[in-house]
């Protein structure tokens, strides 16, 4: 006699322990970590990192500020942090409001958010 489930299933479970999750690795433990802390911050070379928190930046989750070399902090657009190098490190924090647009945004970066402010 069998003992299984006679419910057919896709789900394959593979040997060995789940790995724990980790802002290195994913974008919901990245945005849990920024929300729990106010702020985090990501060295200049971590790529990994800087692409997980570019992609929440375009969805509004986080901002990101850029710190120069004068320890001075930028506050990037989502267009600008895309296009960002890795020369500087960045600071990632939650956003202050729901939604923020600037005047002195381009003509372009506001248009994406038409809608919200008719």
């Amino acid at each position: 006699m069998e003992s299984r489930s006679s419910q057919p299933t896709n789900v394959i479970r593979f040997p060995g322990a789940r790995s724990s999750a980790s802002h290195r690795r994913d974008q919901k433990s990245l945005m849990d970590a920024v929300y729990t802390a106010g702020s985090l911050p990501i060295a200049a070379a971590d790529r990994a990192t800087k692409d997980m928190a570019k992609r929440l930046h375009i969805f509004g989750f986080v901002v990101i500020d850029e710190v120069l070399s004068d320890g001075t902090v930028r506050r990037l657009r989502p267009s600008e942090s895309f296009h960002s190098s890795m020369l500087h490190p960045w600071r990632i924090s939650k956003p202050s409001g729901r939604y923020r647009v600037d005047d002195d945004w381009p003509e372009t970066d506001r248009e994406l958010f038409a809608a919200i402010l008719a």
